[in-house]
C-alpha cells in the first residue's frame, strides 16, 4: 500500500512539474520571474513533504515568557532578518531576489504550519529554496523554540521592537566603513594634520 501511495504521489509530482515546466519555457528560469501557480504548489508540497511525520507533531517545549521573546527578537534580528525583515514580512533586498522570494511569515501559509513543521524547517532548511539550515538537526534546540514563538507573535511586534531590533541587524561592510569614518570624524582624527603646501611652479628663482 506504501508502495503504491508512493507511486501516486510521484505521478502527481511528475504531473504539477511538467506543467511548471511548460508554463516557464517561454520565459525561462530567472529568479526575477514570479513563481507560477503549479512551483508554488510544488514548493508548498515540497515544503510540508520534508517535514518527517513524526517531527509535525512536536510542541513548543518552552513557555513564552518576556525573556523567551526579547531572546527571540534579538536571535531573529541577528540570524534571520536579512532575508526575512525584521517583521517577517520578506520585503529585503535579499529577500526578494530570492527564488522562490523569502514569504511573508504572517500570512497563513506559514502561520498554518505546526510548532513542530516551523522547527524542522527552521533547524534544518528547505532544499531548492535560500532558507539555510540553522541548527544541528536536534529536536531540542532551545534558539530554535525560541524562534518558533517568534514566528508565531509576529503581529505583536511593536515599533518600539523593531527598532531594537534594527541595531542589531548584521551590518555591511559599506555600513561599517561609513560608520567608521563617522566616528573617525566626530573623534576629530585628521584635523590637526597640517595642511600640504601649495607649489607654485612659476614662482621666480632668487638671483645668485
Amino acid at each position: 500500500m506504501r508502495t503504491g501511495y508512493l507511486a501516486l504521489a510521484l505521478v502527481g509530482v511528475g504531473t504539477v512539474g511538467a506543467i511548471a515546466f511548460v508554463l516557464t519555457r517561454s520565459a525561462g528560469f530567472s529568479a526575477r520571474a514570479e513563481p507560477s501557480m503549479a512551483e508554488r504548489l510544488i514548493a508548498r508540497a515540497a515544503r510540508r513533504s520534508a517535514v518527517p511525520p513524526s517531527a509535525r507533531d512536536a510542541r513548543n517545549p518552552l513557555p513564552f515568557t518576556p525573556d523567551v521573546w526579547s531572546d527571540a527578537r534579538a536571535h531573529f534580528a541577528d540570524h534571520c532578518a536579512s532575508c526575512h525583515g525584521n517583521d517577517g514580512r520578506g520585503h529585503t533586498e535579499l529577500g526578494r531576489n530570492l527564488y522562490p522570494k523569502a514569504p511573508d511569515m504572517r500570512l497563513p501559509d506559514t502561520q498554518r504550519l505546526t510548532d513542530g513543521e516551523l522547527y524542522w524547517i527552521i533547524e534544518n532548511g528547505v532544499r531548492l529554496t535560500g532558507m539555510p539550515a540553522w541548527g544541528n538537526g536536534t529536536p531540542d534546540d532551545v534558539d530554535t523554540w525560541k524562534l518558533v514563538h517568534f514566528v508565531r507573535h509576529l503581529t505583536d511586534l511593536t515599533a518600539e521592537h523593531l527598532k531594537e531590533m534594527e541595531a542589531l541587524n548584521p551590518k555591511t561592510p559599506s555600513e561599517i566603513e561609513e560608520e567608521r569614518q563617522d566616528r573617525e570624524f566626530l573623534e576629530g582624527k585628521g584635523a590637526d594634520e597640517p595642511a600640504a603646501t601649495p607649489s607654485h611652479p612659476h614662482q621666480h628663482k632668487e638671483q645668485p
